[in-house]
């Protein structure tokens, strides 16, 4: 016990020392460790071709068209059921994808640094919402904003992140906490923050006006452009605790549509897995629960961080787009202060008094009181091609973490 607990208050140190930093934007083939031409990365832990969930294939489906690698679904669905294709998960190269999470070689990522241990992750850019890739949707619609994002949106962008220097990620998700976001499907004031960060650079650029316009006017539009840069500095935050001997803190929480599953500290680089459970919400007009594939996605990497649904008490208008009550939201993230090690001293939560995040949640603790992690996420189609549907909230399958613990107390005793 007393190790577990010296090991717990480390990887709980480190998770709080991080300073995640946007250093910059790349391809995936150029940044990515690991990236070729032939890999394709996920949101979840491993899964094959076959097993794949409708909203995921047809993400990969349209990732082989965006590449050139296939002209239309059907070349693509052969192309990926061949074996010529390394499905491979964002987790194990440093990367988090929302959703489907496809990532192929030559799209856009985000680039950020935790500069407390000099690691980095990777995160592609957000699309919006409704028939997006990530989602599953791969229209030509869909392919072309894909392209616009990598021919001019990433560009632009960096170009001004270039002018402005580094961003301090971690003191941009703390403004957006007291003003409303929960860092993970609410992020209005996130993305309102990014734009005033980069805007006065953006209209400095030798570039013409209406691509420039035409970028601010995108982000604008599209309130989760900050979620795909709060997931990859909440990956390089808590990455930076893994690998620590003793500790039952988990590193990772991810779901592919087909399964859930989780990492632990000391028990590093093993997945423990579950069927991923279905989603309970709100749907968007003209669809249903049977119209909901499982719950999908690496951005559960926001509550491993303590963020998302862990900081719901910050964001009471989240329930309009998840469902629930304002009170609900503050029940949420109450009750994870008991699976948790620490509380975060820089993200605060204004109507707890300014208490910080229930942060490094502990495997130990989740199986002692059968309090899962609170999640809120958005529902995907579950047939390919068709995008989202709703979102809401998710409990986790409780038997992954079950199983880690008992992985967890053969390695090291009781």
């Amino acid at each position: 016990m007393v190790e577990r607990d010296k090991a717990n208050q480390e990887a709980a140190s480190r998770i709080l020392a991080g300073k995640p930093t946007l250093i910059d934007i790349s391809t995936a083939g150029e940044a990515v460790p690991g990236m070729n031409k032939n890999v394709i990365l996920h949101a979840g832990p491993p899964v094959a071709w076959e097993r794949m969930c409708g909203p995921m294939r047809g993400a990969v489906i349209g990732g082989l068209i965006l590449e050139g690698m296939a002209k239309n679904r059907e070349d693509a669905q052969e192309l990926a059921a061949s074996g010529d294709i390394l499905f491979e998960p964002c987790h194990h190269h440093s990367t988090v994808g929302p959703m489907a999470g496809v990532v192929t070689r030559s799209m856009p990522v985000w680039i950020i640094e935790n500069k407390t241990f000099a690691n980095r992750a990777y995160c592609t850019l957000n699309e919006g919402l409704g028939s997006v890739l990530r989602y599953g949707a791969f229209s030509d619609g869909v392919i072309a904003r894909l392209k616009w994002m990598a021919d001019e949106l990433a560009p632009i962008l960096r170009k001004a992140l270039q002018r402005h220097g580094g961003i301090d990620m971690k003191n941009l998700i703390a403004q957006a906490l007291q003003m409303g976001d929960d860092g993970h499907n609410r992020n209005r004031a996130g993305t309102s923050l990014f734009i005033r960060e980069l805007a006065p650079h953006l209209v400095m650029l030798d570039d013409n006006k209406e691509r420039i316009s035409k970028v601010l006017s995108f982000m604008h539009a599209n309130d989760h452009f900050f979620l795909n840069l709060s997931m990859p500095s909440c990956k390089c935050t808590v990455e930076a605790a893994a690998g620590i001997e003793w500790s039952s803190v988990i590193t990772t929480m991810a779901r592919n549509g087909t399964d859930f599953g989780i990492r632990i500290s000391g028990l590093k680089d093993q997945w423990f897995t579950a069927p991923a459970t279905m989603v309970e919400g709100l749907y968007l007009p003209g669809f249903s629960a049977g119209d909901a594939a499982p719950d999908i996605g690496d951005s559960v990497i926001t509550e491993t961080a303590g963020i998302g649904g862990f900081a719901m008490a910050a964001a009471p208008a989240i329930v309009k787009f998840v469902g629930g009550t304002p009170k609900d939201a503050i029940n949420f993230t109450r009750s994870m202060y008991e699976i948790t090690v620490a509380e975060n001293d820089v993200y605060q939560i204004p109507s707890l008094d300014f208490r910080g995040t229930p942060t490094a949640i502990d495997l130990v603790k989740v199986v002692e009181t059968g309090i899962l992690p609170a999640i809120n996420t958005g529902i995907a189609h579950k047939e390919p091609g068709i995008g989202m549907v709703g979102a809401g909230l998710v409990k986790p399958p409780i038997k992954c973490f079950h199983d880690a613990l008992e992985a967890f107390v053969e390695k090291y005793g009781d």
